[in-house]
């Protein structure tokens, strides 16, 4: 018998979770449209307690693709946060309660300083409450894999009394190894089909040992349903199980572990790359399945094999995940089918005709300068063109610059814009971006301090588009800032503020919070 495995995608929260790796409502709404037309199951959009800003991120993604696809997100087990995850998925056509606790002896003891019975009690009030607000409910064993299995029987047991529908169980901090993973979900398997043969049973993975992906399949193997990944194996730490990994190791094998999935692989590349794109994180060149090395043979011997027969060294083909076009290049004359054939293969929404139109004329004039467009170029025109909206909120915006580079007094002079405020100032420093950061630094008022800088060529040429992505850490917090241009400089100059705006925003979502529940 051939099992559909349920992919859950939890990107938009696991994934997110990742330091630096922040996303405006925009980018959540973008990623949450391409993973709908990967064709997963269920996405995770958030953790709507955590901030009004989280809240309308879940709310705007069910809103926007819960027509096809399942909506959840993250609850731990007390009323508050299980009302905002209800009022924020309620909009999809399919929501999903999830709600997660910890089972190990480390997390009821340290964590949460109660006895057992006490916390499994929390879990049981949790389930049964969520059941009032809607049928589906998710109930995360959180710290399974450390946990004694009598008791994490016991858990289990009682909240699928309480009404759970699916009982998920993680593998929190990676310390599973796959033999070992496997057998536990082999032997809850066997309990929870006697107890009830409707409830779902799934696993999370964590890659801490790099055995993310390992343990997944050992646990679909012993007869795990459904899977909880992220794209590029983003999350927590060294991350989660990655979705292309499993869901490829599940296709191309699918003789072994008699299993597939609903995935659509020929938009898996696409995903990896706006994910990666979006959130400023690189995947690396010998990553599986969407690494730029992935299909790439340098080796004469392997080149003499693949020229003979592909199959002498590629087990699945390039084709399979996306990846069977050569790099689109456009010009002025390319047309306005064309250009939205080329948004639309790297996984951006075209279906707004005005949006669209203005993002061609930029395309245009981007041509018209270069001649030929790259792919990357055209990442950079949607983003660029697909910013913050900074129309009630006030953020700083970059008017104007100069910067001077010499080994004696490298200067900046900068003009900001905020609302109808204008900013002017200058500063020296020890180099011409130390200068730029400077002045920008003291005319926003805030002491943030520059983590990391990082800049990359996205596309050849003189007129070559470079990318910069920098991190601040601002009140001990981390902040990441992205931007892309021809001129590096000025590149440089709006990934900070880009950052500085992130601040100012995740402070204003604050205030929202601590308004909404003064209010509440």
């Amino acid at each position: 018998m051939n099992r559909k495995i349920i992919v859950f995608d939890t990107t938009l929260r696991d994934g997110e979770q990742v330091p630096g790796a922040k996303l405006n409502i925009q980018q959540k709404i973008e990623i949450a449209q391409q993973l709908k037309r990967l064709n997963v199951d269920i996405i995770e959009a958030g953790f709507p307690a955590s901030s009004a800003g989280d809240f309308q991120a879940v709310k705007e993604i069910a809103r926007t693709v819960g027509d096809t696809v399942s909506v959840t997100a993250l609850a731990r087990a007390v009323k508050s946060d299980i009302d905002a995850v209800y009022e924020s998925v309620k909009w999809a056509q399919r929501p999903l309660i999830h709600i997660v606790l910890g089972t190990s002896n480390i997390h009821v003891e340290k964590k949460f300083n109660r006895s057992k019975d006490a916390v499994l009690q929390m879990g049981v009030d949790a389930v049964k409450y969520a059941k009032t607000l809607l049928p589906h409910v998710q109930y995360s064993t959180e710290d399974a894999s450390r946990s004694e299995f009598e008791y994490l029987w016991k858990t289990i047991e009682a909240v699928v009394k309480a009404g759970a529908t699916i009982v998920n169980v993680p593998d929190t901090v990676g310390y599973a190894v796959p033999e070992e993973f496997g057998d536990l979900i082999r032997r809850i398997n066997e309990r929870l089909k006697n107890l009830n043969d409707k409830v779902i049973l799934s696993v999370h993975c964590h890659n801490d040992l790099g055995l993310a992906t390992a343990n997944t399949l050992s646990a679909i193997k012993n007869g795990a349903e459904k899977i909880e990944c992220t794209i590029n194996g983003l999350g927590e730490r060294a991350g989660n199980a990655s979705l292309e990994e499993v869901v490829m190791g599940l296709k191309v094998r699918e003789s072994h572990y008699r299993c597939h999935t609903g995935i659509n692989t020929k938009e898996l590349l696409r995903t990896s790359r706006l994910v990666s794109h979006l959130t400023g994180l690189d995947v690396q060149v010998n990553k599986a399945i969407t690494g730029e090395n992935a299909f790439a043979h340098s080796s004469g011997i392997h080149q003499d094999g693949l020229l003979k027969d592909k199959q002498v060294y590629e087990i699945l083909s390039p084709e399979e995940v996306g990846a069977e076009s050569m790099e689109l290049i456009l010009t002025a004359r390319s047309g306005r089918h064309a250009f939205k054939n080329a948004v639309e293969k790297m996984g951006f929404d075209t279906s707004d005709a005005a949006d669209f139109e203005q993002l061609f004329e930029k395309f245009l004039a981007l041509a018209d300068a270069k001649k030929e467009v790259y792919d990357h170029d055209v990442f950079y025109l949607v983003t660029q063109h697909r910013t913050i909206d900074t129309s009630e909120r006030h953020l700083y915006e970059l008017e104007s610059f100069q910067v001077v580079s010499n080994d004696l007094h490298p200067t900046a002079t900068v003009q900001l814009k905020k609302g109808a405020e204008t900013l002017t100032g200058s500063s020296v420093g020890d180099g011409p971006i130390d200068a730029l950061y400077g002045v920008i630094r003291t005319l926003v008022g805030l002491d943030v301090q520059l983590k990391d800088y990082k800049i990359n060529s996205l596309s050849r040429g003189k007129e070559a588009v470079g990318r910069v992505n920098i991190r601040i850490e601002y009140d001990g917090k981390i902040y990441s800032g992205r931007a892309m241009d021809t001129d590096i400089i000025k590149a440089s100059a709006l990934a900070f503020l880009n950052g500085i705006n992130a601040v100012l925003l995740d402070a204003d979502s604050a205030r929202e919070s601590r308004t909404e529940s003064v209010s509440g």
